[in-house]
């Protein structure tokens, strides 16, 4: 598929990606929005918090939501676009993965990049619970890759219509890399700030998994993944862990409508991260490369973001 031509041009102060990156992850509001709470309870004893809101007029299609690394439901990229379905005829369902609604959940291992288990979970209790004929996704960064991942794995519910991502790590590996860079030392030494505080929440529940003394090792993002990620979740490293989860190995697979939107002044995003020659071979993976951007920001006018325009356009676009 031909590549998406970008007609996004933010004002000049958005024109710089970390202030795009910054605006979007701390300083925007979305007011005068709700959600409605629902406990999914998993096969393996966990469960998974879902932030539902609706239309004004009864809707048989919503959108699933996906949130990034650390992320929530109540983030203002997943708040924002959740609205902005909902005012537009779409009811929307905020997956908190496990862990991020604001409690421990209850196993040692907890989400990752690639946990497409918990998003295949998500989608049964939609379609049996709700009477919605048509299911899209909307996920972002780490969010994303896993919806990606789950569109080109083959296992894709017929009700499944479409997909939007945006910012997305499609080589975890080559992610890595820039966050390890000078240009992302704040953002990254945040992500490590959070992922150790719930680390040391769960050394204390489960003290013969992991130690104090391990979690003092780790320095740097690939060594939490190293260190957690990794053995909690059955990789062997880091290393493993990226290649059997980075998405763009199954973006060829992909049989449904999918966007990616990656800005090319995304500073998380290497070269990998940018699938030209996937969409290009792919009919119906389609990408969308805007100039400006930043990290899950791409601020637009009356405070609705590009992504949630051109993510409900592209959607309405299926129907």
């Amino acid at each position: 598929m031909p590549l998406v031509k970008s007609q996004y041009n933010p004002p000049l102060p958005f024109k710089n990606g970390h202030i795009s990156t910054i605006y979007s992850g701390l300083i925007r509001k979305v007011n005068n929005f709700s959600q409605q709470r629902e406990r999914l309870e998993l096969g393996d004893g966990d469960f998974i918090d879902l932030d539902w809101s609706f239309s004004q007029t009864p809707s048989n299609a919503v959108v699933i939501l996906l949130h990034g690394l650390e992320g929530h439901g109540q983030r203002p990229y997943i708040t924002g676009s959740a609205r902005h379905f909902n005012s537009n005829g779409l009811d929307s369902c905020a997956v908190n993965f496990r862990g991020c609604s604001g409690e421990t959940n209850r196993l040692f291992r907890s989400y990752h990049s690639g946990a497409t288990e918990d998003l295949k979970a998500v989608i049964q209790h939609i379609l049996s619970t709700r009477k919605y004929s048509s299911i899209y996704i909307k996920g972002f960064s780490l969010g994303g890759n896993l919806t990606l991942k789950y569109l080109g794995e083959g296992e894709v519910a017929n009700e499944i219509k479409g997909a939007v991502t945006v910012s997305v790590p499609c080589s975890l590996h080559d992610s890595l890399i820039q966050l390890l860079k000078f240009k992302n030392t704040l953002y990254a030494k945040r992500f490590k700030k959070h992922l150790i505080e719930k680390l040391y929440i769960k050394q204390k529940k489960f003290p013969e998994l992991i130690s104090v003394k391990e979690i003092e090792t780790i320095k740097t993002l690939k060594d939490f993944d190293d260190v957690y990620t990794s053995r909690a979740h059955g990789f062997e490293d880091a290393l493993d862990y990226y290649k059997q989860c980075s998405s763009l190995q199954f973006l060829p697979r992909i049989k449904i409508p999918a966007l990616i939107i990656n800005a090319r002044d995304d500073s998380f995003l290497g070269r990998d991260c940018y699938p030209v020659k996937e969409a290009e071979n792919n009919p119906r993976l389609f990408l969308d490369m805007p100039k400006y951007g930043g990290h899950v920001g791409f601020f637009d006018s009356q405070n609705i973001s590009y992504s949630e325009k051109i993510g409900l356009k592209f959607i309405k676009d299926l129907f």
